[in-house]
């Protein structure tokens, strides 16, 4: 075998490679999947490393260490492969608690919760010296890990990163670590998938823990903190914190760099040169390694995409996309009663009322600043109403997160196109179709079918962020169709489109009603687009909703005239449509309205 034949001196930093490869794959399992960083997962290698050494070091040894340990503890002796799983055991009891806390945390406020964890578990280590040793060396464990057992546990851990990785609930993490907003829109439950995920990664990190106690056999809590936390940070940085290509690669490069560093760093003569000692050259060296690796490629050298991935094209699956009932018109209606958002004493909307019924397109049209997108994100889910109600075929959805809101029926797009930009466009779609009551076969075939649907076909495996304005909006609105909603809330579907875009997307969005009874709720400033589409307009004027009707006629209501075009234009029968190109109204947009105060 090859590490048989390895040159004396070698089998230990190759166990030490593996045994940090088992650990940054755990941590990415959270962090690379969430996109959060965390500092916290040394600690719960540390637990790893001390509840395995529980379970190992001879009684008697225990007895003469720890003699404020439990009985039952200090006569607890198992054999380290059965430790080491116990271990396991043990921290994911203690994770689960902290999983639930810090998975309700995103971004910079997460890592600074997995900050504290590091600090609180080292201060717990240090301060229970009756049961740790304190800042004293633990010793006694039984040195159990060689380069087959740590192999072992490496293809262990790669297989259950990938496995979730690849789950539903791993998809919907990644979503989520791109745009945390759209992921919950199509349903993605984030917090509970945050939650899985830092628990499973407990789970590998006290793997890794517990094989690095048994193959140095002391332990110190000092082994456990920002030293070694800052080398596996280098590890992810370097080969990539978003794939488990990537993770393993860094272990591999950053592993073969400390390891000559640490040599020159004792100084010595190597052939013709002889250099002196230089202190902290491991960490200088480190630091340079994720300096280069950041300026160059700032995902690490393996980024967002696994190799095999890049491989081996997506393909379809054998199974054909399942095909949702025709939405039946009458089966049911949304509703806004009365719906009012104050922002610090402003009010965005006030007592705001609609109805959009399956089969029907209601569009929702107003001047700059009057709250539509704020009336569409109460509806949705993402801006809770101070007052007022939203029901979804008579039942109460007033405050539900926007995940349920989504799986309740109703889907949304965003005003600014808001894709998953790093995962690939078949990815995007299939985010939203995991969510329906189909297998992950028919949701990858539901998927395919959608951008057969959607002239997407050929740009399946392309980045999503990679493409242009058009077939971005379409994946957007494919993405929103993906889970078969009864009702779709478009917040300015074709806005930067030209005339020949807008015709293509309104031929899109007659097809949704026409062929699935969805019902569809436009906001849009190209009024010829509402006029052509739309069976009812609702105007929003200073947040209240001022007329509501056919779109010929609300098109010359008076209030609605005075509310684009001012007071003096009110009477003259016009309407916003003759100005259209001149008075800023809703059919074509001026300069200044190109620099106008988004809706809150």
């Amino acid at each position: 075998m090859l590490w048989a034949v390895l040159p004396a001196g070698f089998e230990g930093p190759l166990i030490l490679m593996l045994v940090s490869m088992v650990a940054v794959v755990g941590i990415g399992i959270y962090s690379g999947n969430s996109g959060i960083v965390s500092f916290g997962h040394t600690a719960l290698m540390a637990l790893g490393a001390y509840a395995s050494a529980m379970m190992t070091i001879a009684p008697d040894d225990k007895a003469r260490l720890l003699p404020a340990l439990p009985d039952a503890v200090i006569a607890l002796h198992l054999p380290p492969v059965a430790a080491i799983l116990g271990a396991c055991a043990v921290v994911g009891v203690v994770a689960l608690p902290v999983a639930l806390l810090i998975g309700r945390l995103e971004g910079s406020s997460a890592s600074i919760a997995t900050l504290g964890l590091l600090l609180i578990v080292n201060g717990v280590l240090v301060g229970a010296r009756d049961y740790t040793r304190g800042s004293q060396a633990l010793f006694g464990l039984p040195i159990a890990v060689t380069v087959p057992v740590a192999a072992a546990f490496v293809v262990l851990a790669i297989l259950a990163a990938r496995a979730f990785r690849d789950s539903r609930m791993g998809l919907a993490l990644r979503a989520a670590r791109e745009n945390a907003a759209a992921a919950a829109a199509v349903g993605a439950d984030v917090v509970r998938a945050r939650q899985a995920a830092f628990l499973l990664s407990a789970v590998i990190a006290a793997l890794a823990g517990a094989l690095y106690g048994h193959f140095i056999g002391v332990l110190t809590p000092r082994a456990f903190y920002f030293d070694l936390t800052f080398a596996l940070l280098a590890i992810l940085i370097v080969g990539g914190m978003t794939t488990i290509a990537g993770a393993a690669l860094g272990a591999v490069l950053v592993s073969v760099l400390v390891e000559v560093l640490r040599r020159l760093a004792d100084g010595g003569t190597f052939g013709p040169l002889t250099l002196p000692p230089v202190y902290g050259l491991t960490t200088i060296g480190l630091s340079l390694a994720i300096l280069a690796v950041l300026y160059r490629r700032q995902g690490g050298l393996l980024p967002y995409v696994e190799p095999d991935e890049v491989l081996r094209p997506p393909a379809r699956p054998a199974v054909p996309p399942p095909a949702p009932a025709r939405i039946e018109a009458g089966s049911g209606e949304l509703r806004a009663e009365r719906l009012t958002r104050r922002f610090d004493g402003v009010i965005a909307v006030s007592e705001a009322s609609l109805v959009l019924r399956p089969g029907e397109i209601l569009g929702l049209i107003g001047p700059n600043g009057a709250g539509k997108s704020t009336l569409l994100s109460m509806i949705a889910g993402s801006v809770p109403p101070t007052s007022g109600r939203v029901r979804i075929d008579g039942a109460d959805a007033t405050g539900l997160p926007p995940h349920r809101i989504a799986r309740r029926g109703v889907q949304r797009t965003f005003q600014n196109i808001r894709l998953f930009g790093n995962l690939s466009v078949l990815d995007n779609v299939r985010v939203a179709a995991d969510g329906g009551p189909w297998s992950r076969a028919e949701a990858t075939a539901r998927a395919w079918a959608l951008l057969d649907r959607f002239d997407l076909t050929a740009l399946a495996a392309r980045p999503a962020g990679t493409l242009a304005y058009g077939p971005q909006r379409r994946v957007e609105i494919a993405r929103a169709v993906a889970r078969a909603p009864r009702y779709l809330l478009l917040d300015e579907p074709a806005a930067g489109m030209n005339a020949a875009e807008s015709d293509a997307l309104l031929d899109l969005l007659e097809g949704l009603r026409r062929d699935d009874g969805i019902g569809l709720l436009v906001i849009d400033h190209d009024l010829r687009l509402i006029l052509r589409l739309c069976d009812r307009v609702a105007v929003l004027g200073k947040g209240q909703v001022i007329a509501e009707g056919p779109p010929e006629a609300v098109s010359r209501d008076p209030l609605v005239i005075e509310a684009y075009l001012g007071r003096r234009h009110a009477g003259d029968g016009r309407g916003p449509a003759r100005s259209a190109a001149t008075s800023g109204a809703p059919g074509q947009k001026t300069t200044d309205q190109h620099e106008r105060r988004r809706d809150p």
